[in-house]
């Protein structure tokens, strides 16, 4: 029987701390993209985090930029307010749920603005650089540091990786992750799989790996960015492993598996 007075283990990393509902300004340029036509083009976006992890966009609706909205009919109640979902018509096209429209209840000015699903833009820009997955969170920090920790990893009692240094990264919410030289990797144990991932603070990740046991296959437990961007170049072409799915040991002494996957 389960201890149900038992409590997970508190993270050993700093966690994400902005509440839902909360919104501060965008200081910068906000573009983007649809079907190979602009949609809009912002100074004036507001950062609304709906879940505490990250932000989105919301862009005044007098910003849009060749596209129009369609309501749907459809309200929802959130964090910052009520709002409503609209279709996005691009030209002949339309993307049905594409964008969410605050009304007069939301908070810090919000209403009269529109949050866009991330997935329903074809590409997003802040300033004239492209940004990935989600806005970049103002809160969150992301260092990329040279270390002489030596890591090993294993996975069912084999060694996947045993390394004299490591490039350590930290990034607020999120356990510490250790990139890796290839060269100290068992690669005859892992095999490429065409997952391909992205960060908005790394960009695209461009392989990752399954590792094989005798009991059988551990699917995409490391990955790497050849060609991060600009502030995560301390990584490029390294290999880290997913802290929550191996044996994990740095400096000599194993580490706890974080309880998020």
């Amino acid at each position: 029987m389960a201890d149900e007075g038992r409590k997970e283990p508190a993270p050993d990393y700093p966690a994400a701390i902005v509440p839902a509902g909360h919104v501060e300004p965008v200081p910068r340029r906000i573009r983007a993209f649809a079907g190979g036509r602009p949609v809009l083009d912002t100074r004036r976006a507001r950062y609304v985090w709906e879940w505490p992890p990250y932000p989105q966009y919301s862009i005044p609706l007098e910003d849009l930029d060749g596209a129009e909205l369609e309501d749907e009919g459809h309200e929802e109640k959130r964090a910052p307010g009520t709002a409503r979902r609209h279709s996005l018509r691009v030209g002949d096209e339309v993307r049905a749920g594409a964008a969410w429209v605050w009304g007069e209840d939301a908070a810090d000015g919000l209403a009269g603005t529109v949050r866009f699903e991330w997935g329903a833009l074809d590409a997003w820009f802040e300033e004239d650089e492209q940004v990935f997955v989600h806005p970049r969170n103002p809160y969150t920090r992301v260092d990329a540091l040279r270390s002489g920790s030596p890591v090993r990893v294993e996975v069912d009692d084999v060694v996947l990786a045993d390394a004299p240094s490591c490039v350590k990264v930290f990034e607020t919410g999120l356990p510490t992750r250790y990139y890796l030289d290839r060269v100290h990797l068992d690669l005859s144990r892992l095999t490429p799989s065409d997952t391909v991932t992205a960060c908005p603070y790394k960009g695209n990740t461009s392989g990752y790996w399954s590792a094989r046991t005798a009991r059988g296959t551990r699917k995409d437990i490391a990955w790497a960015y050849d060609f991060p961007t600009r502030q995560l170049l301390p990584i490029a072409g390294l290999v880290a492993f997913y802290n929550e799915r191996v044996d994990l040991y740095v400096d000599g002494e194993r580490l706890p598996r974080p309880s998020r996957d």
